[in-house]
């Protein structure tokens, strides 16, 4: 039985660097910029209402994605734009969407925590707890009819473990044998309580999944590689028939629950602790321990850096969307007629 500190791996990948390692790094890196110029958008008032970012969990959007292909879906929560751009969604689009502005990503109807991009696989952003874990069921109905191969993986938090939908949806993905990984990003809070003060099992997503026939796996969740390596196996037995899986990551995030949380509910030696543990710069030691030079692994950041402050300046100098435009694509067809 795995812990925290040794978590459940299918195999440590080592391979000499190349464009792929960078490409992780790359990955994170631009998920992680965008979170930081999101906070000083929200900061400068340019973006409204509740936001929630995931910095400190770049490892798993990233890490998930590379095991996917075109066809496969995710599907997410609030804290979703990493997931969106990990499946390659366009950062100006997401950023304009986050701003209200013409482009956005979802029409600039969406906003900070409803990042959708159907076109890259990303099924959306739920804003309530554990509401998606079924639709993510009905995704993964979906593909196993089409017979392509093609799986779904559902993020959600620790909190959502307590959720009724939950249970209901790990139930029917194990006795349909659906092709589902359902993936929980535990950063130990749910808001602002500890996950610990209301499970009580100490993995609340990991340690229950015996109850519906399936294994438990636990990983390090700030460790791309091993969230890569732990989720291309999960992948593997889905394309294969073999059923869904739960997938329990460790992660923390480095600041508060949303964009307006100041986070003085956690303990400092344990912010500290685990910032020391964050995502992207432990890979960048991981890379530079592999001989990749630190003016390359420098000029990737510079790279990032410089894109996301060019397609914030075009996303702030977009208009804002046109009245006639606030009743369209409200339903598939297009429109917004209801319909029974």
């Amino acid at each position: 039985m795995a812990d925290d500190s040794s978590p459940d791996r299918a195999g440590t990948l080592s391979p000499p660097p190349d464009a792929a390692d960078l490409e992780l790094y790359r990955s994170m890196l631009l998920a992680r910029r965008m979170a930081e110029k999101t906070r000083q958008l929200w900061t400068d008032g340019g973006v409204h209402g509740p936001g929630h970012l995931s910095d400190g969990h770049e490892a798993i959007s990233v890490g998930v994605a590379a095991c996917l292909r075109e066809g496969d879906a995710t599907i997410g929560t609030y804290r979703g734009h990493a997931h969106a751009l990990a499946r390659g969604a366009d950062p100006e689009a997401v950023l304009r969407e986050l701003l209200g502005r013409e482009g956005g990503v979802c029409d600039a109807k969406g906003g900070s925590m409803h990042i959708t991009s159907v076109e890259h696989g990303y099924f959306g952003s739920y804003a309530i707890v554990g509401a998606h874990l079924p639709i993510a069921c009905g995704l993964a109905w979906a593909q196993r009819l089409k017979g392509e191969g093609n799986v779904t993986v559902c993020f959600f938090g620790d909190g959502a473990t307590n959720i009724g939908a939950f249970h209901e949806a790990v139930n029917l993905a194990a006795v349909w044998q659906l092709p589902l990984i359902f993936c929980c990003e535990n950063n130990l809070y749910m808001e602002y309580t500890p996950i610990t003060a209301v499970t009580p099992v100490r993995h609340p997503a990991a340690d229950r999944a015996s109850a519906y026939g399936l294994d438990r796996v636990v990983v390090d969740g700030n460790d791309v590689e091993a969230v890569r390596d732990v989720i291309a196996e999960r992948v593997q037995r889905a394309r294969k028939g073999d059923g869904p899986s739960i997938v329990e990551a460790m992660t923390y995030r480095l600041r508060g629950h949303s964009l307006a949380d100041p986070a003085a509910y956690r303990p400092e030696a344990e912010v500290q602790e685990w910032a020391r543990k964050e995502p992207v710069g432990r890979y960048r030691t991981v890379l530079s321990e592999r001989d990749v030079p630190a003016e390359e692994l420098d000029g990737v950041e510079r790279e990032v850096s410089e894109l996301v402050d060019e397609v914030a300046e075009r996303a702030l100098a977009a208009p804002s969307p046109q009245g006639e435009t606030a009743m369209t694509d409200v339903w598939a067809d297009g429109g917004s007629a209801w319909r029974s």
